[in-house]
């Protein structure tokens, strides 16, 4: 898998952050000697799409994926991690128009931002650009509602780590979404338990309505 994480750190925003891989692994790596609250540009990553082999040809090849910002969420707020970001944001959005023959993805929390950090040019949606929300639980539901009005050319949500059953009837019965990704808590001394019965309930929606489900 490819993965591109520009910016590294975030801030814990809902229920799903409460044992986050990234905190759990930054704490593994350094001993705690991190902040993983502290939000910096990883400038060795910045450019990661543009780069070539020793033969001049690109790294990543034409038709692969990129996930953006897994160490993130590439939607933080201004007043979550400076004024900073929003160049940070600006320089990743242009090396993605360099590279329209590879698509990205990136997946969010922070479903009521994603407009305010779109491009200029960004119109109805760029066909390499893939956005997806996270939905921890019913609780949050509500960031489908946000994603199904967000002018985007591919659109997808992630059900991890899924610690409630979620009714998705209602967003799939309007087929706006791509896929669905499921699954459990796998970081942290205290996982929550995700059911067996919320995950057959959920892909049991997703096979009425004709929609991809992917559980991992």
């Amino acid at each position: 898998m490819n993965i591109w994480n520009c910016f590294h750190g975030c801030k814990k925003f809902s229920d799903g952050c409460k044992n986050c891989y990234m905190y759990f692994l930054d704490n593994g790596y350094t001993k705690g000697k991190v902040d993983s609250s502290n939000v910096y540009l990883v400038k060795s990553q910045i450019n990661y799409p543009l780069e070539k082999n020793r033969y001049g040809k690109y790294k990543i090849k034409s038709g692969e994926t990129i996930h953006v910002g897994l160490n993130t969420d590439f939607f933080l707020t201004v007043e979550e991690a400076g004024i900073e970001i929003v160049e940070w944001r600006k320089m990743v959005w242009d090396i993605i128009k360099q590279r329209k023959d590879v698509k990205f993805k990136f997946l969010t929390k922070r479903a009521f931002n994603i407009v305010n950090c779109l491009p200029d040019d960004w119109g109805e949606g760029y066909l390499n650009v893939e956005i997806g929300v996270t939905v921890e639980s019913e609780k949050y539901v509500d960031r489908l509602e946000i994603l199904k009005n967000i002018p985007a050319k591919h659109k997808s949500v992630m059900l991890a780590p899924l610690i409630s059953d979620i009714d998705l009837d209602y967003y799939l019965e309007q087929g706006f979404l791509d896929y669905v990704i499921c699954g459990g808590e796998n970081y942290g001394n205290n996982t929550r338990i995700c059911e067996y019965k919320w995950v057959s309930h959920i892909a049991k929606s997703c096979k009425k309505y004709n929609t991809t489900f992917i559980f991992i």
